[in-house]
């Protein structure tokens, strides 16, 4: 007759088994861990892209058709005919503001999407910083954000845009539209994470954008608009960044919109960034 003897763990302390269910805690994961999360989540949703070049078209064909509409739609009528060169100076800064908002809400929705698919799930279940998941999505989005601004401006240069002032204020142009375009996936991704389809994050992300777009100096100088809607554009950020990055590229005074601009960045991020942490961790 055999017997068997169990040995058991001293208490409070797990079995060998029971350690490896626990996943490490977010908490002791240093902040070399997490960089280095974010860079292979990162790279991951890089090879996405590689493996998808669809999902570029956005990012790709937007800007091409936005700068060729807007200019030869509305540049007769805002800068009179025949001087479209002159809007062509005045709409493309207002255009990389408006990138980020586009780029930003195909965030929210690709989210969305991966939680539909289980690849969020996945995600949880692994020994990482949950905010590294969404971190290395902003990164990938920024990356694409680049390529639309880079575009845009080559287009704008075709038809016509001069830079009046210095190659380094045009890069403190394009990074501040950078900033502003990473605060605002913020709010898209929490949007991605609270709703429960991508077509109501689509539906949702069409109310936010319409009236800051076009209720802003992005196209035409709000001096022209009734008072109301002009005093609602003073508070626009995009109008903010618009007019930040127009007198970055065209000179004039950039004090007032950059701070207002990278004020609003850093509420939106501060605001929504633990919401939409927060929300990863609980959403199922």
């Amino acid at each position: 007759m055999s017997t068997t003897t169990v040995t058991k763990s001293p208490v409070g302390t797990p079995s060998p088994a029971a350690a490896r269910r626990v996943p490490v805690a977010e908490g002791r994961i240093g902040l070399r861990g997490n960089l280095r999360h974010i860079g292979a989540l990162a790279r991951r949703n890089a090879l996405q892209i590689k493996q998808d070049p669809e999902s570029m078209f956005d990012a790709v064909l937007m800007p091409i058709i936005f700068i060729l509409l807007f200019v030869y739609v509305f540049g007769g009528a805002i800068a009179g005919k025949g001087n479209n060169e002159v809007y062509v100076n005045y709409v493309t800064p207002g255009l990389m503001a408006m990138m980020g908002m586009n780029i930003a809400m195909a965030v929210g929705v690709g989210i969305n999407d991966d939680f539909k698919k289980g690849v969020m799930d996945r995600f949880r279940t692994m020994p990482i910083a949950r905010s590294s998941v969404l971190i290395a999505k902003i990164v990938v989005e920024v990356g694409r954000m680049l390529i639309a601004t880079a575009i845009l401006l080559g287009m704008g240069f075709l038809l016509g845009l001069t830079i009046h002032t210095s190659v380094l204020h045009l890069f403190a142009a394009i990074g501040l539209s950078m900033v502003f375009g990473a605060s605002l996936m913020w709010i898209f991704i929490l949007l991605g994470l609270t709703l429960k389809t991508a077509q109501a994050v689509q539906g949702m992300a069409m109310l936010v954008l319409m009236p800051l777009q076009f209720g802003s100096s992005i196209f035409a100088p709000p001096t022209s608009m009734p008072g109301w809607l002009e005093t609602f554009t003073d508070y626009n950020p995009l109008s903010n960044l618009a007019d930040a990055a127009r007198n970055l590229i065209n000179g004039g005074p950039v004090a007032h919109s950059v701070w207002m601009v990278l004020g609003w960045a850093a509420l939106i991020t501060v605001v929504t960034a633990p919401l939409a942490v927060a929300k990863f961790r609980k959403k199922t």
